[in-house]
């Protein structure tokens, strides 16, 4: 406390931290990107481990041989679902009640905010139609979940004939300690999410949904399946939930231990994973899926079925059939065994899933990076943002010091500063206009979707991301106009209060976000830092103008769709890039209203207020 207090000393301190702080930002900054980059390889990334004791052996021998009825059950349900979009619900019942199920249906509908042009829906109406296979040795406390998504786009026949097929074979044995529930849902995640929220009586995204007339115990894992064809040549899983969650890493786990016991070959992100992690080959490849799941989990999107089950703290992952190594051919007995060693060793669980990593990236299904490993890349970002924060606290109390108090006489000609410090009372009219630009933002391309239709000649969803779009561009008109309430007796201290409060903004908001979702968190950082640390209404203006908005959330996203194409090994053009960003502003609406995803409002209300106080800030007169 004596350095602080000490003037002497705190001066000394001040020159040093004002001479060393462009050197030390940049070091932290490229550090920050070096060690994400790293994270590829040995020895930050580990081997994968499984933590639950009662699922550490796979010594259970698998007994499914129902390829041939499971077929026999898809090539039905195909021929039973003529019309496009419509679920054969009586011939589902009829089936699972011939396996020996107790069969349920839930009817749903929702009224999507605005068209969902993607799916082509607005009005959504389905049913859902589920069994249950009561456990012999338990009084339904505790169930796991098999869950086939039906869309309009995609029938998924093959993953409903392969659950009616192992609901028969589950039926025949003994030893079920959990309930089994087999779930067929319409129209994807709507459906999922009608009967998870009917599951749990609770309403969060405003489903009209009938109560269930049947329930089993707390469900404890689920497994969501995707078939695209008979015959698959690997599993690829998914394991990206609704605004970032992750499963719990042992029940990953166990699914590469099943697919390597069966000799299934089993991919993340698409992509084979490495074999050789000595060599540069690897950790590379590794960065590529790495990236991958960067992305996608910063989306805030729930990338299958599962990622609505982690919301209601069931571990859950979803599986694909994908027909594309030629050189692998499975049938569906082999997916099948697959799945049935997955479930008896969840089976033998006596609590939820907990010791393994909640928190984690996956460079490949065999090797992950811990939350300890990870977050100091996030850290080194922030860093700068803090240095630049203290550089400018210490001018400003410089410049409010006297003459006297810093030991020197006042010239007679030199007229004395304010010793008064800028109020945050003076910096409202900015702050203020700012945040009110996001709650524009938030709310008026949903709720003056109807208004721009009647004026102009646009569908809703078009008038939704116009005017989001529209909004977004006026904040950048804001500058010339908030900063002459602030007081302009000393305008450098203004500008110089004024990015002080951004800065410290834009560090606790990227602070919890990193919490909460370490991609988009590291994402935003690694964008945004640079500009909001160099942003100054001197030098070279046009150049950090360009910066920030090469660096707004909004470009951002765009540049991030390309690099997610990119890694695909499917590349965007100018013009299908723009489309996709279109696509991607109207799902992102949309999925905030209809799943809650948080990407939208995070946006909206809380980075594009802070980068509008950055811009207010370069253009400082």
């Amino acid at each position: 406390m004596g350095l602080l207090s000490d003037p002497v000393r705190r001066r000394a301190l001040a020159r040093i931290v004002l001479r060393l702080n462009t050197p030390l930002c940049v070091l932290s900054y490229v550090a920050g990107i070096a060690w994400f980059l790293a994270l590829a390889f040995p020895p930050l990334t580990q081997r994968t481990y499984m933590s639950e004791n009662a699922m550490g052996s796979t010594m259970v021998e698998e007994q499914f041989v129902g390829g041939d009825r499971a077929r026999s059950f898809a090539r039905d349900f195909a021929a039973h679902r003529k019309k496009p979009g419509a679920l054969p619900v009586a011939w589902l019942e009829r089936s699972m009640r011939s396996v020996g199920l107790e069969v349920y249906t839930q009817s749903f509908s929702r009224k999507l905010p605005f068209p969902d042009e993607t799916h082509e829906r607005y009005m959504v109406s389905g049913t859902n139609v589920y069994g249950i296979l009561r456990a012999p040795r338990s009084a339904s406390t505790e169930s796991l979940v098999l869950t086939v998504p039906c869309g309009p786009d995609a029938t998924n026949s093959q993953a409903v004939g392969l659950l009616l097929a192992l609901a028969a074979h589950f039926r025949g044995q003994i030893y079920w300690a959990k309930d089994i529930i087999f779930l067929v849902t319409d129209h994807d995640l709507l459906g999922t999410e009608a009967w998870l929220e009917a599951y749990h009586d609770i309403n969060v995204t405003g489903i009209q949904s009938s109560p269930l007339q049947g329930r089993a115990g707390a469900i404890q894992a689920a497994v969501a399946l995707e078939l695209s064809s008979d015959v698959v040549t690997s599993l690829d899983v998914t394991v990206e939930g609704l605004n970032g969650q992750l499963p719990n890493l042992d029940l990953l786990n166990l699914f590469q231990t099943f697919c390597q016991k069966g000799g299934l070959l089993c991919t993340l992100q698409g992509k084979l994973q490495p074999q050789d992690w000595t060599s540069l080959e690897g950790p590379l490849q590794g960065l590529q899926t790495l990236l991958l799941m960067v992305l996608r989990q910063a989306s805030g999107r729930p990338h299958g079925p599962h990622g609505l089950f982690l919301r209601y703290g069931v571990e859950a992952l979803t599986l694909r059939g994908i027909n594309s190594f030629r050189q692998y051919k499975y049938d569906l007995v082999a997916v099948g065994k697959a799945l049935e060693g997955m479930f008896r060793k969840l089976n033998h669980l006596l609590e939820r899933l907990h010791q393994s990593f909640f928190f984690y990236l996956l460079p490949a299904l065999s090797r992950f990076v811990s939350i300890g490993l990870y977050m100091p890349a996030t850290g080194f970002l922030l860093l700068v943002l803090g240095l630049k924060a203290l550089e400018l606290w210490m001018q400003l109390h410089q410049a409010g010091v006297n003459p006297e108090e810093a030991g020197k006489a006042p010239s007679p000609g030199t007229p004395l500063l304010p010793t008064q410090g800028v109020g945050l009372a003076s910096l409202m009219a900015p702050l203020l206009i700012s945040q009110a630009m996001g709650l524009a933002l938030y709310f008026l391309p949903v709720l003056g979707q109807h208004l721009a239709t009647q004026h102009f000649p646009v569908a809703e969803a078009e008038a939704v991301v116009l005017t989001l779009l529209a909004i977004y561009v006026a904040g950048l008109a804001l500058p010339h106009n908030t900063h002459r309430v602030v007081s302009s007796q000393v305008p450098d201290r203004g500008w110089m209060a004024l990015k002080l409060v951004a800065l410290i903004y834009l560090a606790l908001q990227l602070g919890c976000i990193a919490l909460l979702n370490f991609s988009l968190g590291f994402l935003l950082a690694a964008t945004m830092v640079p500009a909001a640390a160099l942003t100054k209404p001197h030098g070279p203006r046009t150049l950090y103008a360009a910066l920030l908005v090469v660096t707004s959330p909004a470009v951002t996203l765009f540049g991030s769709l390309f690099l997610w194409r990119e890694l695909l090994e499917v590349p965007l053009s100018l013009a299908e890039g723009w489309q996709l960003f279109l696509t991607a502003l109207a799902q992102g609406v949309l999925e905030h209203y209809t799943y809650g995803a948080l990407l939208f409002p995070i946006l909206a209300l809380g980075l594009y207020p802070c980068w509008l106080l950055f811009w207010n800030v370069l253009f400082w007169k």
